[in-house]
Formats: C-alpha cells, sequence, structure tokens
C-alpha cells in the first residue's frame, strides 16, 4: 500500500527518482510493468499495472456519447502510457504529460493506496488548501461522517 508524501526534483530529462521506500513495493506490484496517465484534476497517475487494468476496464465502458465521461475518458485512457523504472529507479515522465500537469522543477509523488498521483508544487499546495477549505463547512462529503481521526 503506498502512502505518504515526497517532494521530488525533476532532472534535465524529466525524470524522478522514485524514493527506495516505495520502490521494491512498486516493483512487485508493477511485475517490472508500469502505467502513466493524466487525470482531469491535473495530475498524473502513477499505477502498477495490474492495479491500472481494472481502472481501465472501468473507463473502457464509459459512454463516448457523453461529453463528461467522453471527456475522462479522453485524459484517462488517451494519455496511458507504459512505462518502467531504469536501473537507477528513475521514472521518465513523457514531456506531454509534464506539460499536461504543468510540471516544473519539483513534484510531489503522493501515495494513494494502490497507485501514486504526481503533482507540481503549486497543485499540489492548492489541493492542500482545497481540502482544508471543504472541512471548514460542517456537511461532511458522502462516506467521510463515520471516521475517527
Amino acid at each position: 500500500m503506498f502512502q505518504g508524501a515526497t517532494q521530488l526534483s525533476l532532472d534535465a530529462k524529466g525524470r524522478m527518482a522514485i524514493p527506495a521506500r516505495h520502490r521494491d513495493e512498486l516493483v512487485k506490484a508493477a511485475e517490472g510493468r508500469l502505467v502513466l496517465t493524466g487525470h482531469p484534476h491535473r495530475c498524473l497517475l502513477l499505477y502498477p499495472e495490474p492495479a491500472w487494468l481494472p481502472v481501465r476496464e472501468q473507463l473502457a465502458k464509459l459512454s463516448s456519447i457523453d461529453p463528461r465521461t467522453a471527456s475522462i475518458k479522453r485524459v484517462m485512457m488517451g494519455n496511458a502510457l507504459p512505462t518502467e523504472l531504469d536501473s537507477a529507479g528513475r521514472l521518465l515522465l513523457a514531456p506531454e504529460l509534464r506539460d499536461y500537469a504543468g510540471f516544473d522543477k519539483q513534484v510531489f509523488l503522493v501515495g494513494m493506496g494502490s497507485h501514486f498521483e504526481i503533482w507540481s508544487e503549486a497543485g499540489w499546495k492548492r489541493q492542500n488548501e482545497l481540502a482544508l477549505e471543504s472541512l471548514q463547512s460542517l456537511d461532511l462529503p458522502a462516506g467521510l461522517e463515520g471516521i475517527s481521526l
């Protein structure tokens, strides 16, 4: 299970080093195969391929007629690229995906259980601010009512 947020630097070729604490588990879960794709919230998603396949199947069933589902399908399936870590444990982020997510030099690798989100520094800061703002209301989002922290 992947969790935690780590700030990382991209090198001049657009590669990021996967932290050692995640690398072995990621390689094991991926059986060497990873999938990198875009998310409608302007971050990237990094999946071990076995975890991506059920998501891809669900996306494939979405309507291509409804403009909302078609847009989500285009972003997530249309940007999906098979990838792998190099021998130094680095992941190359394709230029078009870096551009889509607005990446500069610093990114955040965020563990989401079965996969990772990769955010620009500004995007990750904005997500944290949005989370804090949403918690100011007395109405919790569905599913959070029973969680005790």
